[in-house]
């Protein structure tokens, strides 16, 4: 890239949702709907949008991709080793490896992870507004966030 280059640019924030494409509407919804808690804020033939708190995840009709290999996006959960559990009992093949990954039924490739290990934050107000707020970060998720200057009172 060449010519004049802003001198500021926008701070990215955060994802405010991740849009993927799905086969079917009803069977997407059917399929996350298995193993995670959510509230469906719209839905139509083609397209459906599923909150988690103040963040979701666009499903819309049309994959033709082959499957994801390495591509993924990640979901963090409450307890992690319930969605292990049911993810067998639904007989989702799980990939090998450290993390909790799988395809769903169209490929895209997901990634399972822990809330309280790990940085990312939600607001204390919209945890509240989730039932979570009993949630608490470890002492290493803390940690990493204090060497960042983020690490909660």
């Amino acid at each position: 890239m060449s010519g004049n280059r802003p001198t500021r640019k926008a701070r990215a924030i955060g994802i405010n949702h991740v849009a993927l494409e799905v086969g079917d509407i009803d069977e997407a919804l059917a399929f996350y709907g298995g193993f995670l808690e959510f509230e469906i804020a719209r839905r139509s033939e083609n397209a459906a949008f599923i909150y988690f708190g103040d963040q979701f995840i666009n499903f819309s009709r049309g994959r033709r991709q082959a499957p994801d290999d390495d591509r993924h996006f990640g979901i963090a959960v409450d307890d992690k080793g319930l969605v292990r559990r049911t993810l067998e009992e639904m007989g989702v093949e799980l990939l090998g490896g450290r993390f909790l990954d799988f395809l769903d039924p169209w490929g895209n490739r997901v990634e399972i992870t822990t809330y309280t290990n790990i940085q990312f934050t939600k607001a204390d107000h919209v945890l509240r507004g989730m039932g979570l707020g009993h949630l608490r970060k470890t002492d290493q998720a803390v940690e990493e966030l204090r060497k960042k200057d983020m690490a909660p009172p």
